[in-house]
């Protein structure tokens, strides 16, 4: 099996062990991001979530109004 990390720019693929010390870097930190991106998105999912329900709390503690 073959689990040599691999890195696609513009549709083309390169082995991250072939790439220049300075473009591995760049693969370093392309990673990095995305793993603050991936814990960010997961976060504002469950203040989303959240948030939907304190609204619905909200609205069942509220006046009944005549429209």
């Amino acid at each position: 099996m073959d689990d040599e990390l691999e890195v696609t720019v513009n549709g083309v693929s390169y082995k991250v062990r072939e790439l220049s010390d300075a473009a591995q870097e760049q693969v370093t930190n392309l990673q990095f991001v995305d793993a603050q991106i991936a814990d960010l998105t997961a976060k504002l999912a469950v203040y989303q979530t959240a948030r939907n329900a304190y609204q619905s709390a909200l609205q069942l503690l509220l006046p009944v109004t005549k429209q």
